[in-house]
């Protein structure tokens, strides 16, 4: 079912309105979200933390002075929080509100008193950094009785974990805006992320009734993507309805909202240490053997990842120079002989790296391998020239037959950029009619989505369950049709190949080197790509030496690119207007006009 987003808009304004309440005069505009998110967060776990609280002071007091350790105890459900983390202040938010005058010394309490894991969220969020502020600007009450009013209703019970990130997002979405600031990535709506996780878990709904599977985001956010492919593979009364165990694991190089989801993991009492920061391709904090089964995210596109490149290569910012087994991998020559290449994209942005990445952590086949689903941008499909490394990549994923569908996403169906999303599909365990093939989806018309009432900043559509349906009726059926069409791998590749003609002198007499062949001309040399379904020769023949006899091409310079030409697969054709019907638009508008500028003149 969908998220109410319209719903949680009166609780996400009226956080909003702790800037223009307390915050303002005090702090900058664009400090803001320094104070406000954090204070959502702790306000959310300490509404989980309320009904467990005497009993969490009684075993403090009790085993401090005999135990050195004792999360145990102080996370049990017997005797503590029967959550994954506690506080040992003898404070809650509201119990700060009845001493104004030492506010500031008790609330430094209140936050010392969490356990280690909620430490590192505070200290990601850099929070402490802000009670100077607070203390001096003599707001710290006012904060806190703004986030204790009940219309602020951030308990677990009420705002789920998917809630809790679309509000994250929301607000972060009015922080950019308010300051004129580049958002640096694309949330990704509730709805597509439902697809996602529907496309990932349904082909192998029977495999994954029972066991255990591990799920992984490298971009993960707020975390939504995780709990969310969790609960639906899981729901009771659910299409899937399994009963396996599925460990959430995920990286954010983003301290707020590393900070984030890791306060939504303990809440959901998933284990907070599976949940890494830093930046994924430079600073992987899990093991390099561990696999997953299941993959989702949303990287970032038109992204830098300059700072990643200096950290994989020394400084010395060379993409040859790149020593790492994710991104130096096998590729064929035009000879068809594996050549192994460092696959890097340009530096300006990464989001086939993270691909790169993913691939590098799927499951051996013979281990019941991995899906993936990744949203992207158009670059993802056709950047780069042949035997450039984002061509090099298409060309790993498609040779190695990794690749199963990719759908194109209505525009503005995201927060924070009305561009074309493509929704990438992969594994390495396909369907025996799948094998050698991928299929290309065109959800973007109007039949796969619906106008919203009210848009939210640059999302002005969205998809209903009806529209998701029809989506992956369109997969699962794997037929051709006006929006789907099924093509072989090697429909991708091409043969690049340089071709020259010679030069002549002013006679028109060919010019020769030492050796007597002709000298190539600049001026005319040019490049032509050989579909990979044709020979080289024969296509070189027919196509370009009957009009040109005198051409030819280095036999030893062909170059192996792969793209992915969506448009031109769905492009439909439509008639110019006639000049009848221009000429009479004209006269309309003239006839509608006609008067206009005397009355302006008057």
């Amino acid at each position: 079912m969908n998220l109410d987003t319209q719903s949680l808009q009166p609780i996400i304004n009226f956080i909003w309105t702790v800037a223009d309440d307390v915050l303002i005069n005090k702090y900058l505009e664009n400090q803001y979200q320094d104070v406000i998110l954090p204070m959502t967060v702790l306000r959310r776990l300490d509404l989980a933390l309320e009904p467990t609280k005497d009993k969490v002071l009684k075993t403090h007091n009790e085993f401090k002075s005999k135990m050195d350790n004792l999360d145990g105890l102080l996370t049990s459900a017997t005797h503590g929080s029967g959550l994954a983390f506690y506080n040992t202040s003898p404070y809650t938010m509201k119990m700060l509100l009845d001493d104004p005058k030492n506010i500031d010394s008790n609330f430094l309490d209140y936050l010392n008193g969490y356990s280690a894991n909620v430490q590192d969220i505070i200290s990601k969020f850099k929070f402490r950094n802000q009670l100077e502020t607070l203390e001096n600007g003599g707001i710290t009450f006012s904060l806190i009785e703004k986030f204790c009013n009940p219309k602020v209703e951030l308990s677990p019970e009420k705002i789920s974990p998917m809630a809790m990130g679309y509000m994250f997002e929301d607000l972060i979405r009015r922080f950019n805006e308010k300051t004129n600031a580049a958002a640096g990535r694309h949330f990704t709506p509730r709805e597509i992320i439902e697809l996602m996780t529907h496309l990932v878990y349904l082909p192998v709904k029977d495999k994954i009734q029972n066991g255990t599977f591990l799920v992984y985001d490298p971009c993960a956010g707020s975390g939504a993507m995780l709990t969310q492919s969790k609960k639906y593979a899981t729901n009771p009364d659910g299409e899937i309805k399994s009963k396996a165990t599925f460990h959430l694991y995920g990286q954010e190089n983003t301290g707020e909202m590393y900070a984030t989801c890791k306060s939504d993991m303990l809440l959901k009492n998933e284990d907070p240490e599976k949940i890494k920061f830093g930046s994924t391709l430079s600073e992987y904090g899990f093991e390099p053997n561990l696999k997953f089964n299941f993959m989702l995210t949303n990287p970032p596109y038109g992204t830098s990842w300059k700072e990643d490149l200096k950290s994989l290569t020394n400084s010395s910012n060379k993409k040859q120079d790149i020593v790492d087994t994710r991104f130096n991998l096998k590729i064929k020559n035009y000879k068809g002989e594996l050549e192994e290449q460092t696959l890097a994209s340009r530096s300006n942005d990464g989001q086939l790296m993270f691909m790169l990445h993913m691939l590098s952590k799927m499951k051996d086949p013979k281990d019941g391998g991995s899906r993936i689903a990744s949203v992207h941008n158009g670059s993802a499909l056709f950047t780069g020239d042949a035997g450039s490394g984002e061509s090099g990549i298409r060309q790993y994923i498609i040779e190695n037959d990794l690749l199963e569908c990719i759908i194109q996403l209505p525009n503005d169906i995201f927060y924070n950029t009305g561009i074309a999303t493509y929704l990438w599909v992969l594994s390495n365990v396909k369907q025996e009619k799948r094998k050698g093939k991928v299929q290309l989806i065109n959800a973007s018309s109007k039949e796969f989505y619906k106008k919203m009432h009210k848009p939210i900043g640059d999302k002005s559509n969205e998809l209903t369950i009806q529209h998701m349906e029809s989506i992956q009726r369109l997969y699962f059926d794997f037929e051709e049709n006006d929006y789907s069409k099924i093509f072989t791998n090697e429909d991708f590749g091409f043969y690049q190949i340089t071709t020259h003609q010679p030069e002549k002198d002013e006679n028109g007499i060919i010019i020769t080197d030492k050796k007597g062949n002709p000298k190539s001309d600049k001026e005319l040399k040019d490049s032509e790509n050989v579909p990979m379904t044709k020979n080289i020769q024969e296509f070189f023949e027919k196509e370009i030496l009957q009009y040109n006899p005198d051409t030819w091409y280095d036999k030893k310079k062909i170059k192996v690119g792969y793209e992915i030409p969506f448009s031109k697969h769905f492009y439909e054709h439509r008639n110019l207007r006639s000049m009848e019907e221009i000429a009479s638009d004209i006269i309309k508008l003239e006839q509608e006009t006609d008067g206009l500028l005397q009355e302006i003149i008057d």
